[in-house]
């Protein structure tokens, strides 16, 4: 299933996007009433609650008394902690239990307030935040809720600030304006992304690409975009993943890219690949079939040294190359190596970026990335190569959290595999 969170600040319209999408078919899963029912008499939840702060939370027929509930933790940090770790993970396990009980292919809308707060973006594929300025959420709870400017703000400060939510989102809806405004963007997105996605997930499909290797200007939000992926693939993938990293040319600040993301995970060896590829595939990355081996540079010349495993974005809105390496080999060491000397060295950057605008050029017509990257591959091996290793050699470089086995062993391999040359892949 594709599950997305969603949350937004109070009054930025999150329920109404909430109800449109349930109109829409998707299985929302609501928070807040997660919360209320966990607490509802008879309930441990309940019990547990009244352990912590006496009967006097009880109103007379046994039920919890909730705004006297919040006169005692609301602007008292330890108590809200206290009374958050008895309900939040209920709500959790209610949540994934309804999740758990969604039709097979569904598009699950889990609606989460605290979302951003308690820290549970990587546990979606999507995070959708709805969005409103500061003082349209303060009028709109003058407005319709009765509270005074003062209350009003008080409320948004319990709340993480609106930048900090933003820098969560991976799609941000934009609620400024009227509620049929909000309904057709989440049209828009159920159509062109959530639809699309939930099919391609589904069948373990890759997301088709459209138009050939055009490059975009520098994109400050894609180290923030590769962040929030390393992080879900961080957890889909769990103790197999040795290393993650953001590379390739998104990764070096001011270089225009295609707009393509490439990620390299590091593992131990061809079976931890082999053995998470399901996993990726439930997170969004299936894998890239035929691709199974880097092209060699001169410093190592053995193919099989150069073994990897290639995954790509079922996600229509976010095109990503997920290189997985042995930690320690010498692909997983080229990539590191040249994102750092890309980083370092200008004119290592421009010659790097006149190549691109050359092979963009040449294959701008017949619209073939898979053309543009492997005409990049001489200049990379003649070119590069030489020019980066005498840089490393110079700078003392030295991979980052470098935890592997010793430059020059070789990974293993996996038996039979058939080793379809795929370049070195960077956008």
């Amino acid at each position: 299933m594709l599950k997305i969170g969603l949350t937004g600040g109070i009054a930025s319209g999150k329920s109404v996007a909430a109800s449109r999408l349930r109109e829409l078919g998707a299985v929302v899963i609501d928070a807040d009433a997660l919360a209320r029912e966990v607490v509802e008499p008879g309930t441990p939840g309940l019990a547990r609650v009244v352990g912590a702060f006496s009967r006097a939370i009880l109103t007379p027929d046994g039920s919890l008394d909730r705004p006297k509930l919040g006169a005692l933790v609301f602007g008292n940090p330890e108590r809200l902690a206290v009374l958050n770790g008895i309900i939040h993970p209920l709500v959790r396990e209610r949540a994934a239990a309804l999740a758990a009980g969604a039709p097979k292919g569904a598009v699950v809308v889990q609606d989460i307030p605290l979302l951003v707060e308690t820290g549970q973006g990587a546990s979606f594929h999507l995070v959708v935040v709805v969005d409103a300025p500061d003082d349209v959420r303060v009028q709109r709870m003058v407005q319709h809720r009765h509270l005074t400017i003062d209350e009003a703000r008080a409320r948004m400060a319990a709340q993480a600030p609106r930048d900090v939510r933003l820098a969560a989102a991976d799609v941000v809806l934009d609620n400024s304006g009227s509620k049929d405004e909000l309904r057709d963007a989440v049209d828009r997105l159920w159509k062109f992304r959530l639809g699309p996605f939930a099919e391609n997930l589904s069948k373990h499909r890759l997301a088709p690409r459209a138009g050939g290797p055009v490059l975009a200007p520098a994109n400050r939000d894609w180290p923030a975009q590769a962040g929030r992926l390393i992080a879900r693939l961080r957890a889909a993938a769990g103790e197999d993943v040795l290393a993650l990293d953001h590379v390739g040319s998104t990764a070096v600040p001011g270089l225009a890219a295609k707009d393509v993301l490439d990620l390299q995970l590091g593992v131990e060896d061809a079976a931890a690949a082999e053995r998470i590829a399901p996993l990726l595939a439930e997170a969004g990355f299936p894998s890239w079939p035929g691709v199974f081996t880097d092209n060699p540079k001169p410093s190592h010349p053995d193919p099989a040294d150069w073994w990897k495993r290639m995954h790509g974005n079922a996600d229509p809105g976010r095109a990503v190359n997920l290189h997985v390496r042995a930690v320690g080999s010498p692909g997983w060491r080229f990539a590191l190596c040249f994102r750092d000397w890309l980083r370092d060295d200008a004119a290592a950057r421009a010659d790097y970026l006149a190549e691109k605008r050359r092979v963009a050029k040449m294959h701008g017509v017949d619209k073939s990335t898979a053309g543009y990257a492997a005409d990049k591959e001489g200049w990379f091996t003649d070119y590069a190569a030489p020019r980066m290793d005498e840089w490393a050699r110079r700078t003392g470089w030295r991979p980052p959290s470098y935890a592997a086995p010793e430059p020059g062993t070789r990974p293993e391999t996996q038996p039979g595999a058939d080793r379809t040359g795929s370049g070195t892949a960077q956008s």
